[in-house]
């Protein structure tokens, strides 16, 4: 059987899912029953500095987003990092390490802009034995307002600062998360590889406003009448967390910079495409308050029968898999020519890819008598719509047209960009031009 037993950054964990920094992870009792459950790590839920106490709002925290079954698609928080008293905390995380030494906890961190404050809370953290800390530097909510959180994430400069003192002044890995509130992921990544970090994570929450209530007109969740941004996550930010996985995998800078993957994590599927872009383990959040810790285990016996099935022995056989084959668009083979089949076995003549392609796409589909859907290759580009707006799996199929034949859309031969210094998508080719 496949080993799910990772080392990220120098910290062991049996299998490589973690709970993110969030509310599942702020208390001894959650962390314990997670472990029980079968979590690899945790990053315990961020610590600020001694001083002046944070206070949560008492009212709603979340706003959410859901699906046409109401399945959760996004969760909007306004929460702070943790309330508790410093003491407690870093009680509590050194009872779980010594209960607890073969799972990984990490202890995320946000404290105030200056070298002694982090100098400080260091040494706390190290008398507890935790394997690592995360540097918050992603929260867009609350903290960024009194200059932490993305308000240091979305300065490189700062990033790269905090880091040094960090490296200066601990003995334990660092990990940078990252926010994904910037323009460019890769610079606070370089950053972050500058400062001496031992890894990245990311992504953090998304700045958003899901709702508004249109009887009180105030964003929700409201208190009080008011509303705030705050940080969006769930399955519905996947998409945006796996591009940013991968552009700092295959960014040169920051190559071989070990990255934990956030960010929507929901299945086992979720975790191995992170994986497969370049992340050393994941972090989940989001799925462990939908439907509770034990979620992991379906995460766990999917990913073990997937690497067997593969004939992967260790997960290093999956991390960065698929990074060779993540490109910039002008370097897309324009020889590889498809088209859209239909299955008219397995069509339940709903007409939707008709409707679909007819008003919005290409005007590629016919439908004949009796409802029978057909493709009409001469307009077809192989965009995929139908496909994806299909709710027949495997209905439609797209079929890729063999060298030599002719494109009925285009009447060029399959292959004839053969040469690459005239292709169009060569940049080099439109200089000479």
């Amino acid at each position: 059987m496949a080993n799910l037993a990772t080392t990220f950054a120098g910290i062991r964990s049996p299998n490589p899912f973690w709970l993110a920094s969030a509310p599942p992870t702020d208390k001894e009792y959650n962390v314990r029953r997670a472990y029980e459950a079968g979590w690899g790590g945790v990053v315990w839920k961020t610590l600020g500095s001694e001083g002046p106490p944070v206070v949560n709002v008492n009212g709603p925290r979340y706003g959410a987003i859901w699906g046409a079954d109401r399945r959760l698609l996004g969760l909007n928080n306004i929460e702070l990092i943790t309330d508790r008293p410093l003491e407690v905390n870093l009680r509590e995380i050194k009872a779980v390490k010594r209960d607890w030494p073969d799972r990984a906890l990490v202890v995320s961190l946000m404290v105030p802009c200056d070298e002694e404050s982090w100098k400080a809370i260091l040494a706390h953290v190290e008398d507890t034995q935790a394997d690592g800390v995360e540097l918050n530097f992603g929260c867009p909510h609350g903290m960024a307002e009194r200059g932490m959180g993305s308000a240091v994430g979305q300065v490189p400069e700062y990033i790269e600062m905090v880091t040094r003192w960090v490296k200066q002044h601990s003995r334990m890995p660092c990990i940078v998360k990252l926010t994904p509130n910037i323009a460019d992921i890769r610079k606070p990544a370089e950053a972050a590889r500058r400062g001496g970090a031992d890894a990245v994570s990311l992504i953090n929450t998304i700045n958003s406003i899901t709702s508004v209530n249109l009887d009180s007109f105030s964003p929700e969740p409201m208190i009080d009448g008011k509303g705030t941004h705050g940080g969006y996550c769930g399955p519905a930010v996947k998409p945006i967390a796996l591009n940013m996985v991968a552009e700092i995998a295959r960014n040169p800078a920051t190559q071989g910079l070990p990255i934990s993957g956030i960010g929507g994590v929901t299945t086992w599927r979720d975790a191995a495409e992170f994986m497969a872009l370049g992340a050393g383990n994941v972090q989940v959040c989001t799925a462990a308050m939908t439907y509770g810790f034990k979620v992991v285990q379906e995460m766990i016996s999917g990913l073990s029968d997937y690497m067997d099935g593969k004939g992967f022995a260790a997960t290093s056989d999956l991390v960065a898999r698929a990074v060779p084959n993540v490109t910039d668009w002008q370097f897309l083979n324009l020889n590889y020519v498809t088209k859209a089949r239909i299955d008219q076995e397995a069509c339940i003549k709903c007409g939707r890819c008709y409707a679909a392609c007819e008003d919005t796409s290409h005007q590629a589909i016919w439908m004949k008598p009796g409802r029978v859907f057909e493709v009409n290759d001469a307009e077809c580009v192989a965009c995929n719509l139908c496909v994806d707006v299909c709710p027949v799996q495997d209905c439609i199929t797209m079929v890729e047209l063999p060298k030599g034949t002719v494109d009925a859309r285009t009447g060029r031969t399959v292959g004839d960009y053969a040469n690459w210094t005239t292709h169009p998508n060569n940049p080099s080719a439109q200089a000479a031009e």
